[in-house]
Formats: structure tokens, C-alpha cells, sequence
């Protein structure tokens, strides 16, 4: 009886069991049931595709094979990436990067081991799935770029989330194998409207995870598809204009402010960032000095040179200077207790406004910015968009430069305003500094009298209220202006080749450094013989027709040696907008000089640096 009563005991407590097991937790244990046979994943969404004004595509996504790697899942990391390197054939380059990014990378952020591969190799490694713990393939969709590096600086670039970016968010949508997002200009600052929703996938797999079927899946949703103000046939053919030069080029719709171009070169490739850049490639561009990582458009700070003039013309009118009135240029002048030089050492003679402004007499200006003081021509230069921030544009990063004043320097250095300041601030020199941006804002507010603001989304696009400056003082700088190429000025030979259409415009050289005294007996400004980086910047702003005024542009080459190295391709880029074929063929013709356009220099560049 004890037994049969513990029997019975027993079997109660198990029927017991059993009961609560099958019918209290049945739920819960299905639950666990389903997910050991059923898998769930996440899918990248596509990205939102970027067009230019015409519906051109800047951004948009290409399909391809992918291979990541999930820290958690992995149990012998060295055994797995061997494996991986023979598939893939994977150098030591490779697999320091990956050991590299699985010490940074959380347990289960992925880790992109390839992308792009062949079908061949996607297959082999699917083969051998069940013994490559932690190995995750997907068919994704990339970022693909067809501008190149020619709308690097211009569109950014997207990569893998990175360890920091996920800990500030928090978001598991960065932990999905493949996921990219924008780490550079609009890719970044546009993110929310470009990222779109994951899709998921449910299949049904064995215990060691190899899968049977598909059962559902939840497509994802691309992203938000965005127009820019960009023009795609210029955007690339300013990049190309400027060639193996550093520097860059900004071009501006004078009607609604879009920014039609917008290029810095020299540059990188986005889509290889896109891939997973190498470290040797790395390498290359952060050593460059000629910064191709740096957006020369927004980041690029220099002297505006003579280009300021016509700015500090406007302020002398405000100020009462009447525009006949003349100096003599002896091709120096003391000034202060100190001697001030004009760039032509035997002067100009008699020199009234226009003729200053023509021919870029740096004497007429020292004399009459002196005269009326630094304040003004400080005022005007704010009124045209120097020292300016937009916070409507959609750029991650804008150095806004300098205008100095009296105020600012006795806030900054703690020492008062210098009559020599005032000297050197006239001509572009000394303190002030602009972006090239911001030299391309000032030319269509000087060639359309109106508040001019640069815009890159389309929908953004608005007319821009006036200055409210004197027609009149307006018309004598643009005749200035207009003799600059188009008289006896100091940039005929940007004149374009078209009978009906001229353009307006105006030199700039920005020294770099300070001219000896030995150096100008000799007559030596910049010249090839000079290291590159002692060399002067080159600038030049101009726009087009000058009857109708409708495009703006502005162009800065870093230690071109002078305004030459600027305004023939400022006349190239006004050219293309008026005559596609024509800018082509001069194109062309450069091309052939300098032995190939961007991507082959910069395979022969990456070649040499590897050899080195």
C-alpha cells in the first residue's frame, strides 16, 4: 500500500506537470517551440534615390552579394576567417581590418567581411554555412553613385554604423546586417527622409539553422526619393574642368539661388566607401596635400583678393565717392608710415572707378578705403553674403570665414584697428576670408541687386527680396565688371565664343605668404619654380549675359600662381550653360593635356602611391 500510494503520488505530480505544462503555459511553450524552427530577419530598406533638377539620377542603389560577420555568433573567429580568406581570397590587409572592427564592433553589429562578390563565391560559402558560425549572407542593396568622385563633396557617401553612432541611438534598425547610412553631406544630414523601413523575412530552418523554406516576408520601404537644385551635366563637367587643379566651383541660378554646381576637387570615390574603402587607399587621400577628404566649397577659407573690389566700389558710392573722381598709381604708395604696392610695379597712372575695377589698380582703393574707413566696406561685405552661415541649406558643416572691423578685432586680439588693416581688407588681404560659397552668393547678389540665398533642395527654391542699394551705383560697378573681360581689363581672354552672350566678372590673386622686398626688385610674385605651397591662390567671380544677368559662378584654385589659373574655367562652366557641345569639345582638349579625365588620374595616382 506505501508503494502503490507513492506510485500514485507520483503519477498525480506528473499528470499534474503535464497539465499545467500543456494547457496553462501552452502559449509560451509554442512560442519558444515555433522560434526554435523558425527564423526571423531583418531587411536593409533601400535608401531614397537623389536626382538632379531634370530628374537625373545623382544616388541611387545597386543589388550585390554581401558577407558579414555577427561577434556573438562566432565561436572560433580565426578558424572561420581562415575558412573565409580562402573563399574569398581575402590578403592581410583584409584580414587586419576585420580583426580590427570585431574588437570595436558591439556582439551583434555586423561586420562587412565583402560585398559586391560573385555568385561562385556566394554559393561556396552557402555551402558551408552550417560550420561558419556567425558568418551572415544577404543579397542587399548598395549605394551607387554614378558621378563618381565628381558629386563626392557634393552627395557624401554612407557606410556601416559604427559603435558610437549605435550606443547615441539606440536604434536596432543599425544592427541589421547590411544596413548603411549617410556619414557625409546630404547622405547624412537628409538621413531621416533617405533611410526608409526595414522589410523582414521569416523561414523555417533545421536545428543547425540550415533553411528549408520561406514561409512570408514584409518587403521593405525605400526611402524618400529627393530633387536637388543640382544640374548633373554641370555638376560633372565643372569637376572635370578643373582637372588635376586643387581647388573649386561654385555656380549659382540667379532667379531662385539653386546651387547648379557645386564641386571641390581633387576628391575620393563615394562608391568605395560605399564597399568598405581599403587602408592603403585611406592612406593616399588623408596624406594628400592637396586634402581631397576636404569640401573646398564649404571648408575652404581664403583671401577673396581682388574679387572684393567690387564690394568695396559699392561702399565708397554709399559713401558719397563720386565715381569720376581719380588717383594717381605710381605703383606704390605710403600709407601710415608704411609702403603699399599695386601688382603692376609701374603703376596705372591717372585712375578713375571703372578703370580701378577694369584693371584692378590696388592703389585707387588703398587711397579711398582709407578715406572712408573700414566700417562701411565691412557692411557692405555682410550685405553681399560674406561671413555669412545659411541655416536652410542641408550641409552637415560651414566655415563662414571672416569680416573683419574694428569691433571684431579688438574682440578677437584685444589690440586696436590699424590704418594698414584697412589697406589690406580693401584688396581681399589681411583678415578677411571667404568660402567659396560665399563668393559665388556675393556674384549673383552684385549681378542681381537682389538678397540672393543658395538653395540645394528644389523645393526650397524662392525669389530673393531686393538689396536696396542705388541702380545707378549698381550699373557702375557692372560696367567695371564687364570691362574686365570685355574691355581693356584683366581677364580678356575669359571672353566666350558666342556673338550674342558676354560675361561680367572680376580677378582675384590671394597671396600666401609675404613678398620680399628682393623679390619684387626681381619681379617675382608666383611661379612654377615656387614650392605649390607657397604659390598664390587663383580666384575669379563672374556671371552671364550681362544684359539679362541669370548665372552666377566662382572659382578658387588653390596656389594656382594667379587669377590665369581661374578664369578660363569660370568662362568654361558659364560656356556649358549656353553651349553644351562647344564647352565639350574645349573640354576635351584639356583632357587630352593632363592624360585622362578624374577616374583615370586617380587609378594612376592610386597605383603610384601603392608602389611607393
Amino acid at each position: 500500500m506505501f508503494f502503490a500510494g507513492l506510485q500514485l503520488g507520483t503519477a498525480g505530480l506528473l499528470a499534474g506537470r503535464l497539465a499545467w505544462l500543456t494547457i496553462a503555459e501552452n502559449e509560451k511553450w509554442q512560442l519558444l517551440s515555433e522560434s526554435n524552427r523558425l527564423q526571423l530577419s531583418l531587411i536593409p530598406p533601400r535608401r531614397g534615390l537623389i536626382l538632379d533638377r531634370r530628374g537625373q539620377l545623382l544616388a541611387t542603389n545597386k543589388s550585390q552579394f554581401t558577407v558579414d560577420l555577427i561577434p556573438d555568433r562566432l565561436q572560433d573567429a580565426s578558424s572561420v576567417m581562415a575558412k573565409l580568406a580562402a573563399i574569398l581570397e581575402l590578403d592581410t590587409e583584409d584580414l587586419e581590418r576585420l580583426r580590427s572592427d570585431l574588437n570595436l564592433a558591439r556582439g551583434h553589429q555586423p561586420v562587412r567581411v565583402a560585398s559586391g562578390i560573385a555568385w561562385e563565391d556566394y554559393a561556396a560559402i552557402s555551402v558551408h554555412l552550417p560550420e561558419l558560425k556567425g558568418v551572415a549572407l544577404s543579397r542587399a542593396f548598395v549605394r551607387d553613385y554614378p558621378l563618381g568622385a565628381a558629386g563626392s563633396h557634393l552627395l557624401g557617401y554612407v557606410g556601416a554604423p559604427s559603435r558610437e553612432e549605435y550606443e547615441e541611438t539606440g536604434d536596432q534598425f543599425l544592427m541589421v546586417p547590411g544596413v548603411q547610412i549617410g556619414k557625409d553631406m546630404l547622405e547624412k544630414t537628409l538621413e531621416n527622409r533617405l533611410a526608409g523601413k526595414p522589410g523582414a523575412r521569416r523561414v523555417e530552418v533545421t536545428a543547425r539553422g540550415k533553411v528549408i523554406r520561406e514561409l512570408d516576408i514584409r518587403p521593405d520601404e525605400i526611402g524618400e526619393t529627393v530633387t536637388l537644385t543640382v544640374d548633373r551635366d554641370l555638376q560633372t563637367y565643372a569637376a572635370r574642368r578643373l582637372g588635376p587643379q586643387s581647388g573649386s566651383v561654385v555656380a549659382l541660378d540667379l532667379e531662385t539661388g539653386g546651387i547648379l554646381a557645386m564641386a571641390s576637387m581633387p576628391a575620393y570615390d563615394p562608391n568605395s566607401f560605399s564597399d568598405g574603402i581599403s587602408q592603403s587607399e585611406w592612406d593616399m587621400l588623408s596624406q594628400d596635400e592637396r586634402v581631397p577628404l576636404r569640401n573646398k566649397s564649404l571648408q575652404g577659407l581664403y583671401p577673396p583678393g581682388s574679387t572684393i573690389k567690387p564690394i568695396t566700389a559699392l561702399a565708397l558710392l554709399e559713401e558719397g565717392v563720386a565715381p569720376q573722381e581719380t588717383v594717381v598709381c605710381t605703383g606704390r604708395v605710403r600709407i601710415g608710415g608704411g609702403t603699399f604696392h599695386c601688382w603692376r610695379r609701374s603703376g596705372h597712372g591717372v585712375v578713375d572707378m571703372n578703370r580701378a575695377i577694369a584693371e584692378s589698380c590696388d592703389i585707387y582703393f588703398y587711397l579711398m578705403g582709407v578715406r572712408i574707413g573700414m566700417q562701411p566696406i565691412a557692411d557692405m561685405a555682410r550685405r553681399f553674403g560674406l561671413g555669412a552661415r545659411y541655416p536652410d541649406l542641408p550641409v552637415p558643416y560651414q566655415y563662414y570665414g571672416t569680416v573683419p572691423d574694428p569691433e571684431w578685432k579688438q574682440r578677437r586680439y584685444g589690440e586696436p584697428w590699424q590704418v594698414y588693416d584697412t589697406v589690406n581688407a580693401t584688396i581681399g588681404q589681411g583678415y578677411l576670408l571667404a568660402n567659396p560659397l560665399q563668393l559665388a552668393v556675393m556674384t549673383a547678389r552684385l549681378a542681381s541687386g537682389r538678397a540672393v540665398a543658395p538653395e540645394l533642395l528644389a523645393e526650397q527654391e524662392t525669389q530673393a527680396p531686393s538689396l536696396r542699394i542705388d541702380p545707378a551705383h549698381f550699373a557702375i560697378v557692372r560696367q567695371g565688371m564687364s570691362d574686365v573681360v570685355n574691355g581693356r581689363g584683366t581677364a580678356t581672354r575669359a571672353r566666350l565664343p558666342l556673338a550674342d552672350i558676354k560675361l561680367a566678372g572680376k580677378t582675384g590673386t590671394a597671396q600666401v605668404r609675404r613678398i620680399t622686398m628682393a623679390e619684387r626688385r626681381r619681379g617675382v610674385r608666383s611661379n612654377a619654380s615656387l614650392p605649390w605651397r607657397l604659390r598664390d591662390h587663383g580666384l575669379f567671380i563672374g556671371y552671364a549675359p550681362i544684359d539679362r544677368p541669370r548665372y552666377a559662378v566662382a572659382v578658387v584654385i588653390e596656389h594656382g600662381g594667379g587669377s590665369a589659373a581661374a578664369y578660363p574655367i569660370a568662362s568654361d562652366v558659364l560656356l556649358h550653360l549656353f553651349d553644351k557641345e562647344l564647352a565639350m569639345e574645349r573640354l576635351a582638349e584639356h583632357e587630352k593635356d593632363w592624360g585622362g579625365g578624374i577616374e583615370e588620374r586617380m587609378a594612376r595616382e592610386t597605383v603610384a602611391y601603392a608602389a611607393q
